[in-house]
């Protein structure tokens, strides 16, 4: 390949430069070389030849930003990856302060430059131990999820205080067998403003109670909650 870029490279330069007549003489002599059609030919040495882009060496992660990035997911509250991907850089102090990951500047620079799409890959054997091996099956309540159109936490557009993301952080550990508290986060979306209400278990009378004892604690009416989808 490295050959003909070269030939091509070096007739087309003649090619481009020369008169009508040499054009032609020059056209005639890289056919009967390369054998390839006359028209085909008079593309290639037209214009220059741009070299083909270069692929991305694979970056390989080794078994530290695994371990790192589990550490990041269980403190995370085990968020999806493009919400991880954006906390990492400021998680990242905090976790040095904590002695929760190494100082490795090296093992940092990796942490920020995984793509969410790589952090997937790489805590799917941790989601599975997670959930001992089970998987969602899909069936009506797949297709209910399909059909009801879900805001995520990038879809908001400036919104007035007073709508709500709302999410559970279960207090139990790596295991979620057993009785244990879960927190009900609310957080406003336009001023960051932040309630935790306990909660016994996830029953839906126990969760309407919670947000009306935390709706009283904002400074502004409560005009929306959206609950994360998991």
């Amino acid at each position: 390949m490295s050959t003909r870029r070269e030939l091509i490279d070096a007739v087309g330069a003649r090619y481009r430069l020369g008169s009508k007549t040499e054009r032609s003489s020059i056209l005639d002599e890289f056919v009967a070389i390369t054998g390839y059609h006359r028209k085909h030919c008079i593309r290639l040495l037209s214009k220059p030849q741009t070299p083909p882009n270069e692929r991305r060496p694979n970056v390989r992660y080794g078994p530290a930003v695994c371990e790192a990035l589990g550490t990041l997911w269980e403190v995370s509250d085990r968020v999806c990856s493009k919400r991880l991907k954006v906390m990492i850089p400021a998680l990242l102090p905090a976790m040095l302060r904590h002695g929760r990951i190494s100082d490795d500047p090296s093992l940092h620079a990796q942490l920020v430059a995984v793509s969410p799409a790589t952090i997937d890959r790489l805590l799917a054997p941790l989601r599975l131990a997670a959930s001992k091996g089970r998987r969602r099956a899909a069936g009506q309540s797949s297709a209910v999820r399909r059909a009801v159109p879900i805001r995520t936490f990038g879809d908001w557009n400036d919104p007035a205080p007073g709508y709500l993301e709302v999410d559970f952080v279960a207090h139990c550990g790596p295991q979620l067998a057993g009785t244990f508290v879960q927190t009900l986060v609310l957080t406003d979306v336009a001023t960051g403003w932040t309630e935790c209400v306990p909660v016994l278990t996830r029953d839906s009378t126990l969760v309407i109670d919670a947000i009306d004892r935390a709706r009283v604690l904002f400074p502004f009416p409560m005009r929306g909650v959206d609950f994360d989808k998991r």
